[in-house]
């Protein structure tokens, strides 16, 4: 299962590179792939890691999903998918941000691990390019740690207690060190 998800997302994600580098896209999804099956997760999680931007960003259908990879995967793809590219970004984060606290531990799994992918990139490239690196994005540095830190509080919310979610301490140490700790966000908001 997991070569097949990673023979169609790198057909699937043929000839796309990463927001304003040379890097192949598919990438991506193998890193989160990778860091799903180090942590151990199930075949069908890490297959839906490997595919979570399948659907989004591809011709690639939930149907498709379905008949090649079985319902589970594509649910869980399509629970780490963005609803309709039309809405605004602020509506699409806020869709997401609500969706994620209530979403199946799989979704979770998934959606963390891209996560924590995505913010070790901009980590890696801030150290060459500094805060020019937020140019690349939508929404600048203050909207990116709105969503960043609003996507560790959802992911983390209603986890049974005790239940360790692969990779979210990991998250929440990246978010701070891209955009600085709590307090030091709390600090330097209360000077300005």
């Amino acid at each position: 299962m997991i070569d097949r998800a990673i023979e169609v997302a790198a057909q699937a994600h043929d000839g796309q590179v990463r927001k304003a580098t040379r890097t192949p896209y598919i990438t991506h999804p193998y890193a989160v792939g990778m860091m799903l099956a180090r942590a151990g997760c199930p075949d069908e999680v890490v297959a839906a890691g490997i595919l979570h931007d399948t659907v989004e960003d591809t011709y690639i259908t939930l149907d498709y999903l379905r008949e090649e990879f079985g319902e589970r995967v594509a649910a869980i793809v399509e629970g780490c998918s963005e609803p309709e590219r039309g809405a605004t970004w602020e509506a699409r984060k806020a869709h997401t941000l609500e969706h994620l606290r209530s979403a199946p531990w799989e979704v979770k799994a998934v959606a963390c691990a891209d996560k924590l992918h995505n913010l070790r990139s901009i980590a890696a490239d801030m150290e060459k390019l500094g805060e020019s690196v937020w140019v690349r994005f939508k929404r600048g540095r203050k909207e990116q740690e709105w969503y960043y830190r609003g996507l560790a509080e959802s992911i983390g919310h209603g986890l049974p207690a005790g239940e360790e979610l692969p990779n979210y301490k990991e998250l929440k140490a990246e978010i701070d060190l891209v955009f600085g700790s709590d307090k030091q966000t709390h600090d330097l908001n209360s000077a300005g």
